[in-house]
C-alpha cells in the first residue's frame, strides 16, 4: 500500500469510527429511553450490541494506529466530522425507536459498505474488518426489523427517509393494529 493509500484508508476508518462511536451512544440513548409494553425486550436486546459496536470501535481505532494514525475518539470532533444529523427520538414507545433504529442502522450499513467498496484494491486487511463487521451490523439491524416487518416482509416504515419518519410511522402502524 503507498503512502497516500494507506491516508485515504486512515481517513476511511475514521469516519467509521465516528460511525461505531455515534451507534454505540446511540443504542445506550434508546436503552435509556424506551417505554411501552414491549420495552423489556428492547431494552435486553440493545445491551449487546452496544458491547458488540463498542468492540468494533476499539478494533477500528486499532487498524487506524496500525497503519500510522492517529485515532480520535472525542466527542467533539465526532460531532465536528460527522456527515449525519443526531438521534432525534428521546422517551419514546419501543416501537417507534425500532422504526428510527432501523434508519440508522441503514445508514452505517451503507457507508460501511461503501468503506468495503474503497479498501478493495488497497487494503484487504481492513476490507476483512469491514466485512466481520457488516456480518454482525446486519444481524443487528434483522433483529430490529423482525419487530417492524408483517408476515409478508413489509416494513411497517417502508418509504420513510429520516429517523423521525420512521418512528412515526412504526408508531401509527401500532396503534393502529386490533
Amino acid at each position: 500500500m503507498t503512502t497516500s493509500q494507506g491516508a485515504e484508508v486512515i481517513e476511511l476508518l475514521r469516519m467509521r469510527l465516528h460511525a461505531l462511536n455515534d451507534l454505540a451512544l446511540t443504542l445506550k440513548h434508546v436503552h435509556w429511553n424506551v417505554v411501552g409494553p414491549h420495552f423489556i425486550a428492547v431494552h435486553e436486546m440493545l445491551d449487546p450490541q452496544v458491547t458488540a459496536v463498542r468492540e468494533m470501535a476499539d478494533a477500528t481505532a486499532e487498524r487506524i494506529s496500525t497503519l500510522g494514525g492517529e485515532p480520535v475518539g472525542t466527542p467533539g470532533a465526532l460531532v465536528a466530522e460527522r456527515t449525519w444529523s443526531d438521534y432525534a427520538i428521546g422517551r419514546a414507545e419501543s416501537i417507534e425507536h425500532l422504526g428510527a433504529l432501523d434508519m440508522v442502522y441503514t445508514g452505517v450499513i451503507e457507508d460501511h459498505r461503501a468503506a468495503v467498496r474503497a479498501t478493495d484494491e488497497p487494503d484487504p486487511i481492513t476490507q476483512d474488518l469491514l466485512i466481520e463487521q457488516l456480518r454482525s451490523l446486519e444481524l443487528f439491524q434483522w433483529f430490529i426489523r423482525a419487530h417492524l416487518e408483517n408476515s409478508g416482509g413489509r416494513l411497517s416504515t417502508q418509504a420513510q427517509t429520516s429517523e423521525t419518519g420512521a418512528a412515526r410511522k412504526a408508531g401509527e402502524q401500532a396503534r393502529n393494529q386490533p
